[in-house]
């Protein structure tokens, strides 16, 4: 049991930039430990100024790369930056299989670079459910970049659109992936499209087709997505990425969208607080006992579900008696 002093301080090492108090926080959060809520609570007046910006895209196309040369440039400008990297989860022990990390592995020598490796934890689409905190913790730190780089599998991708101020989806030629993002609903999120990998056969003329599908999708908030080449091993191409992500913040800036995407990322998170705590209170454990105890063929589940859903309310409207 983490005392009330111990809370405090932690939290001043924490704005102090202890390193060692981020990871623990991080841990905290991602086994959803007691009392994290109240510690990211009284952090959250410190968040706000970082920028966050999501990789998205299949697996292959380079994400880690692109993450790593983008990280190399920020520094480079002075700028402080946090990787949140999300890892497919080990089937045998639950943990990430921190692959990012061991590419990575320069810049965590890098005081002004803070890279954490999390699992999905069996999540499709490679998001865990700590994204968002992991993201606050990072700002809240005072990071001046988040990057969210996304394992990149299922249409659950999507959800990085919820954590990010500037999504990039990361498409490589040759494999169909701009139709693939067509039909998985990229094209929906994206907010940059880059075309890595631009060296190999057939970059032209997926650029083209990209930049066709690209033309005819509908902008409510009066940016196009452009297209971008980039050849992340090399370098190439990444200064350009980095300055067209710049100009879409000042787009949101100046137009006032970047107002309306928090406000719906902190609407987005609202309701996920509020639906896990009904979660956890509906699926306390004498329910889970009964819930079990009722699983026979004599009665069906739709019948069950509606029992316990009435018992819940029923139970809570006694306690406001």
């Amino acid at each position: 049991m983490i005392t009330a002093e111990q809370t405090i301080d932690e939290q001043e090492r924490f704005r102090a930039g202890d390193t060692r108090i981020l990871a623990r926080y991080l841990t905290r959060v991602e086994n959803h430990a007691a009392g994290m809520e109240e510690v990211l609570a009284d952090l959250y007046r410190h968040t706000g100024q970082a920028w966050r910006v999501g990789f998205t895209g299949p697996p292959g196309a380079g994400k880690s790369t692109l993450v790593n040369q983008a990280t190399l440039r920020y520094r480079r400008s002075e700028l402080s930056v946090g990787v949140v990297a999300f890892d497919p989860t080990s089937p045998f022990t639950g943990g990430a299989l921190l692959g990012d990390r061991i590419r990575m592995e320069k810049l965590t020598l890098d005081p002004g670079v803070f890279i954490r490796s999390m699992a999905t934890r069996g999540q499709l689409g490679g998001l865990a459910v700590a994204v968002d905190e992991a993201c606050d913790l990072m700002d809240a730190f005072g990071k001046d970049r988040v990057l969210i780089e996304t394992v990149g599998v299922g249409q659950s991708e999507l959800e990085v659109a919820h954590s990010a101020d500037t999504t990039v989806v990361v498409l490589v030629p040759q494999s169909g992936d701009s139709i693939q993002a067509m039909k998985a609903g990229l094209m929906e999120i994206a907010d940059i499209f880059v075309l890595n990998k631009s060296d190999r056969d057939g970059a032209d003329r997926a650029y083209r087709e990209l930049t066709s599908i690209v033309q005819m999708k509908h902008s409510p908030e009066g940016w196009m997505p452009p297209v971008l080449k980039t050849t992340a091993e090399k370098g190439e191409g990444v200064d350009e990425l980095l300055e067209t992500i710049q100009t879409h913040r000042r787009h949101l800036t100046e137009t006032g969208l970047l107002e309306t995407r928090r406000k719906s990322r902190i609407a987005s998170k609202v309701q996920r607080l509020v639906e896990d705590a009904i979660r956890k209170d509906l699926w306390r454990s004498d329910r889970d006992t009964r819930r079990r105890d009722d699983l026979d063929h004599t009665r069906s589940p739709y019948d069950l579900a509606k029992d316990l859903v009435n018992d819940f309310y029923r139970e809570i409207s006694d306690e406001r008696r």
